[in-house]
């Protein structure tokens, strides 16, 4: 058994001999309960963001507009985040303001199916 596992693993030290890793730096990843946790709490405060805004402003303002500024500024702004980030903390920075945008586009959705748009 152990002549097997010499004979294998010289095998796989002659394959891998000349094989370097480039990766320079990864993404920083926190412990998964703080990733959830950033989530489950980023879209409450979309939730939120969205009930306000919607209270707030009274403007007419183009469908297409509006899903732009919900969905895309906060998902530009936390994949910059995580994809810069050279700390756990702001990787969790960059998944709860990522997770705003589906709150906020929910609150939106409601609204609009509620008055029948």
């Amino acid at each position: 058994m152990r002549a097997q596992y010499r004979v294998a693993r010289r095998a796989a030290n002659r394959l891998t001999a000349g094989v370097r890793s480039i990766v320079r730096s990864v993404i920083p990843l926190p412990r998964p309960w703080l990733l959830t946790s950033a989530l489950l709490i980023g879209t409450a405060v979309g939730l939120l963001l969205g009930i306000g805004s919607s209270l707030l402003v009274s403007a007419r303002i183009r469908p297409d507009v509006v899903i732009a500024l919900v969905v895309g500024v906060p998902c530009a702004i936390g994949m910059l985040t995580i994809l810069l980030s050279g700390r756990r903390w702001l990787t969790t920075a960059g998944v709860f303001v990522i997770a705003v945008a589906p709150g906020w586009f929910g609150v939106l959705v409601a609204i609009q199916a509620v008055h029948g748009a």
